[in-house]
């Protein structure tokens, strides 16, 4: 079991500790019946990003920031079949609150809701699609997760789901271990590990010159 160390953890949201993916198949689909897209491109390309760049992406012809809110929207009011994923709570549970992040593609609003429909903390620190110009795959928003909690970027550990995301940690500087909710372990292979479930990650905090979390992925 290959084991990590580092002063601070930054989760994605969708896929790593929450499971969406029935609300943004269904909305995502929906939307994209509605402008004569193939549906199955469209949520493929959905997955890990920033809802204006798929829009700009799929149907580069509309309004996007239009869209984008519109297709927010329908996403903060139908939350049906979301759930917290194994292991989430009980993992945040351990962390400090000053010692691990979300960064999330999603806005702050989205973020707030799907996190409170899991039954998890509203984290303070917080990165989100409103917080930065540039999406993942850029390092942008992992970096300004560092940077939020104050820490290096190389002394930071990342929970990913998407091939987007974990480009974006790892051309942060940052350890990526990858989640295989939506992708295929395959498809994460620029991680620099896989754990099937939060569930299967054993956190232990250390006292000593500094915080160290250590991750043992199964």
């Amino acid at each position: 079991m290959p084991s990590f160390s580092c002063q601070a953890i930054l989760f994605d949201l969708d896929g790593v500790l929450v499971d969406s993916t029935s609300c943004v198949t269904r909305i995502w689909s929906a939307w994209a019946h509605e402008h004569g897209l193939d549906p199955d491109y469209v949520v493929h390309v959905a997955h890990g990003q920033r809802t204006i760049e798929t829009v700009r992406t799929v149907a580069p012809l509309l309004d996007a920031q239009y869209e984008t809110d519109l297709i927010e929207q329908r996403e903060i009011d139908d939350a049906e079949g979301l759930r917290v994923l194994p292991g989430a709570k009980e993992l945040l549970r351990l962390l400090p609150p000053e010692r691990y992040a979300i960064v999330t593609s999603g806005t702050r609003r989205l973020a707030t809701k799907r996190l409170q429909v899991a039954g998890l903390p509203v984290q303070g620190t917080m990165i989100t699609a409103d917080d930065v110009t540039r999406g993942k795959p850029d390092p942008e928003p992992y970096l300004a997760g560092a940077h939020a909690l104050g820490f290096e970027p190389k002394t930071c550990l990342v929970f990913e789901d998407a091939p987007s995301g974990i480009r974006s940690a790892k051309s942060a500087g940052m350890i990526a271990i990858g989640v295989p909710t939506t992708y295929r372990p395959r498809d994460l292979a620029d991680a620099d590990a896989i754990t099937p479930s939060l569930q299967a990650v054993a956190v232990k905090v250390v006292a000593g010159a500094g915080l160290w979390v250590l991750i043992e992925v199964a």
